[in-house]
């Protein structure tokens, strides 16, 4: 088996899995269905700042993505099929197909979100293609921090609140990066223009910690 074929072959079993039991797609879209409807009744017709709406859209989003992306691990343990897959894939082959699934759930979750906030909050976005580049650099770079924290918390013996506490330092330099990019993308916003620097550094972000996390995986897996 290749490693292009092992990789596809653990990110089509985990999407099947997906699409039978939906536990990790219903849990990020309650999540963000809840709390922007909560947000919108909280506020009612109370204005806010662009900059409190981007950082409101991606708190939101970073703390269903971290309850959500936390059973990429976890399941495995649960279902006990670790040492079936350590016997019979490479852990880099492990680690780009669980990637690839996150960033596909996490990415599909985040567009829903941005649907959402814009229609239930009534926000105007002048600049449609920045406000979806900059949702699709975030996915990328929260699934690429997510994936690895997830591999490692699996093995401890409180999985539940872990991921959350553990991937907020690391995702400082993304959030503030999506937030100023994200608010760029809005009314009133400057645009592509002042965009370029949030975007490189997501962009970089994202290069990043998947570089390192292909690197360390496979000591995280096997030890």
């Amino acid at each position: 088996m290749t490693w292009l074929a092992g990789s596809w072959a653990i990110f089509r079993k985990d999407f099947e899995v997906e699409l039978r039991d939906r536990y990790g797609i219903s849990v990020l879209l309650m999540f963000v269905v809840s709390t922007l409807l909560l947000t919108m009744f909280a506020l009612g017709q109370q204005p806010i700042s662009v900059h409190a709406q981007s950082a409101l859209l991606w708190i939101v989003i970073v703390y269903a993505a971290s309850i959500g992306l936390g059973r990429a691990f976890v399941s495995e343990v649960e279902r006990g099929t670790v040492i079936l897959l350590q016997l019979h894939a490479e852990a880099s082959m492990v680690y780009a197909g669980k990637l690839m699934f996150n960033f596909l759930l996490v990415l599909a979750a985040n567009f829903l979100a941005g649907v959402a906030f814009v229609a239930l909050l009534n926000i105007d976005v002048d600049f449609p293609g920045l406000f979806a580049t900059t949702l699709l650099l975030g996915s990328l770079g929260l699934s690429g921090a997510t994936t690895l924290l997830a591999a490692i918390i699996a093995r401890t013996a409180n999985r539940g609140p872990l991921l959350p506490v553990l991937v907020f330092p690391l995702l400082i330099p993304l959030l503030l990066s999506v937030v100023g990019a994200t608010k760029n993308a809005l009314a009133g916003g400057v645009g592509w223009s002042g965009s370029t620097d949030h975007l490189v550094t997501l962009l970089s972000f994202a290069g990043v910690v998947i570089t390192a996390s292909v690197l360390l995986f496979d000591f995280v897996w096997k030890d």
